[in-house]
């Protein structure tokens, strides 16, 4: 018998009984997932849309549709899942097709089905319903985000006493807390759901908003309208109201606009903070001041003698209560840590300038980082000053003991380190509700590592809270907002390539919250030897050439759910794609084809992905090349972690992928460095996790 061409043979037969197939299907369907016939919807439309784009790529692309075909289908999964398919039912789906297809084929074959043709068949059913489900799962996970960030965003809301206002991109008010109806004085219900610029005026002209200055507060003049109109942050604009129920109020507004993932704007978020206490005290700080300097006036005006005298007697003991009544509201502010009181207390006490200006640095708000070359040493002593009042200054104060051990320099935000220590303090202070001692650390722990140590002597931490002590979801009633700033602070830690983590005492009182940060000088040295490296890569006679642009990926990975979602998400930034599920597989695919860069899974049953590396970086020594784990790499010796131009942690950030395998000729350097990947974490002399 001569050999069947099974496309052909498949092509011929949807062509003559695509219909019967569509309407089998949809029968054998409706069947398997207790579908309920509703009249007008039909069932049998998306699945006659997928035979007739099968039909079409057999004709027209032949041996090729086995592959084109998962991109026809992978919308089909996003459909289903608007339907309310599970995923079960997407199983149900294509299981049913490869039946319908092998029946149709018997019955017209006279019962007979070649061998070749019933592959054809299992292999494009099983690409489709992968595809299928893949997209399916995205849909799905990308659904559990929104749901993981509305719950965040709902344990902020019952937490803070900060009015919270939402707009859209047309200045349509969306959204408010019910805390910005109680801090303008009038119910904000005529506001949402309207234009700003037509609801918001009544609404300031009937509290009587104004500036501080005593200028009338426009509608114009709102945070969220200015951040809408220049696109970027507006901070720390001050509004005074006249509460209907009597009495003034001051409030603090900023706003930051919101952008889509395509970069487009989407809108503005806008706070409201009650400052009301503090302009008071400001206020009151400014009166005593003032009374002061009245005071020195008369006294310069008089003989020497007279003021002699007058100090002798009186003036000493007026001056006295003057700076008795400043050094009482020196003691409040240190407490709150308000820029607005930092100005005034700078005006009034010369003599606590510098402190003054620590504090306005510690408190103003960035819009961006600024990196330095911090000295850590110098940070800790600075962050200690600006915490020894609320460490001291209680019914059971907490002392702090310096252990420093001179460990150099890390790249960091000077105000945000400051501001983290400082924090991490008042965090490990709240464990000692009985007073007690702190034991601040730093050390340089080998090449390229600094440690800062923060020990107390509270009770240890149990195992389960240890291990949701970062989660910003978790509620504690004690401190509920402890877990949360963990969270933000562990990510800007991590931001400047290092980690934050907590551990009990190894003698079983206390705890520590650890801070590992690579070194500057290391850093340094590292990049300059990379930098170096690619200069001589660059001039050695012979030496393949980076691609200008990365497009041609190999995705090489055991688990067939992470190779097909990686290679999906990759596939949809525009990059060619191919899913190797094996090493042994890739290396075969290595030598038909040559690709620009290899993601590799670390763990794998027949060759590690080390393993593999150092086997492809000999067949393409220029090819870029990038580990991919959930695992910790800092355990690799420096011959694995000299394979690789990166290291991505799982789950992996695809903006930092993107912008690792997008770089231009000579960009694994500095990659491998961190400099063009946001977050990246020093791993070894030669990979960084991201």
């Amino acid at each position: 018998m001569a050999a069947v061409n099974p496309i052909q043979a498949l092509s011929d037969l949807l062509d003559e009984e695509r219909e019967r197939v569509a309407r089998l299907w949809a029968k054998r369907l409706r069947a398997e997932t207790h579908d309920v016939d509703v009249p007008g919807r039909d069932l049998r439309a998306p699945l006659r849309r997928l035979l007739d784009e099968l039909t079409r790529l057999l004709k027209d692309r032949g041996d090729d549709a086995v592959r084109l075909w998962p991109e026809v289908v992978r919308p089909h999964g996003i459909f289903r899942y608007s339907q309310n398919f599970e995923a079960e039912d997407l199983s149900r789906e294509f299981k049913s097709l490869e039946e319908v297809l092998l029946y149709v084929y018997a019955r017209r074959n006279e019962g007979f089905i070649e061998p070749e043709v019933a592959t054809l068949i299992a292999d494009l059913v099983w690409e489709a319903h992968a595809a299928a489900q893949a997209s399916y799962a995205r849909v799905l996970k990308t659904e559990e985000v929104r749901f993981r960030e509305a719950a965040v965003m709902e344990s902020v809301l019952n937490q803070v006493d900060v009015g919270i206002l939402l707009a859209e991109v047309d200045g349509t008010v969306s959204f408010a807390t019910p805390p910005v109806s109680r801090l303008m004085g009038l119910p904000m219900r005529a506001v949402v759901g309207t234009r700003g610029t037509n609801t918001l005026g009544p609404v300031l002209g009937q509290v009587n908003a104004r500036h501080p200055t005593g200028e009338p507060f426009k509608v114009a003049d709102m945070p969220f309208l200015r951040a809408l109109k220049e696109k970027g942050p507006v901070r720390g604009v001050m509004m005074v109201v006249e509460r209907p129920s009597g009495g003034e109020a001051t409030l603090e507004m900023s706003a930051t606009p919101v952008w889509e993932e395509e970069g487009e704007l989407a809108g503005a978020i806008q706070t409201f903070t009650d400052r009301t206490e503090a302009a008071n005290k400001t206020k009151a700080l400014q009166s005593a001041h003032g009374e002061l300097r009245r005071l020195q006036g008369r006294l310069l005006q008089r003989t020497r003698q007279q003021a002699l005298g007058q100090l002798a007697s009186g003036a000493a003991h007026a001056l006295n209560n003057f700076l008795n009544v400043l050094r009482l509201r020196i003691t409040l502010l240190r407490r709150e840590f308000k820029p607005e009181h930092l100005e005034a207390l700078d005006r009034t006490v010369g003599q606590i300038g510098e402190l003054v200006a620590r504090l306005q640095e510690f408190n103003v708000q960035r819009t961006q980082e600024q990196p330095t070359d911090v000295v850590v040493d110098q940070m800790v002593r600075e962050a200690l000053e600006l915490a020894r009042g609320e460490l001291e200054q209680r019914e059971h104060p907490v002392h702090v003991d310096l252990d420093l051990g001179g460990p150099g320099k890390v790249r960091a935000d000077a105000g945000f380190f400051r501001e983290l220590v400082v924090n991490l303090l008042l965090a490990a202070r709240d464990r000692m509700e009985s007073g007690g001692r702190l034991r601040v650390i730093t050390r340089a722990e080998g090449e390229p590592w600094l440690t800062l140590r923060i020990e107390d002597e509270g009770p240890p931490y149990a195992v389960e809270e240890l291990t949701q002590l970062f989660d910003p979801l978790r509620r504690d009633s004690g401190a509920p907002q402890l877990s949360l700033y963990l969270a933000v602070a562990r990510a800007q830690v991590e931001r400047w390539g290092g980690e934050l983590t907590a551990e009990n005492s190894s003698t079983g009182v206390g705890a520590a919250f650890v801070v590992r940060l690579p070194r500057v000088h290391e850093a340094a040295a590292l990049e300059a030897s990379r930098e170096e490296v690619a200069r001589a890569e660059v001039t050695r006679p012979g030496a393949p050439r980076r691609f200008q642009q990365t497009r041609r990926v190999l995705v090489v990975d055991d688990d067939l759910d992470n190779a097909r979602m990686m290679a999906e998400v990759l596939s949809e930034e525009g990059y060619d794609v191919q899913v190797a599920h094996s090493p042994e597989v890739a290396l075969g695919m290595w030598d038909r084809r040559r690709f620009d860069a290899a993601l590799l899974d670390a763990v794998m049953p027949e060759m590690s992905g080390w393993e593999l590396a150092r086997e492809l970086r000999k067949k393409s020594p220029q090819t870029l090349l990038a580990i991919v784990t959930g695992m910790d790499v800092r355990g690799q010796n420096r011959a694995n972690l000299a394979l690789v131009d990166a290291v991505f942690r799982k789950p992996i950030d695809v903006g930092a992928l993107d912008d690792f395998l997008g770089q231009s000729e000579g960009g694994a350097g500095e990659a491998a460095a961190g400099g063009s990947a946001p977050g990246a974490q020093g791993a070894g002399p030669a990979g960084w996790q991201h």
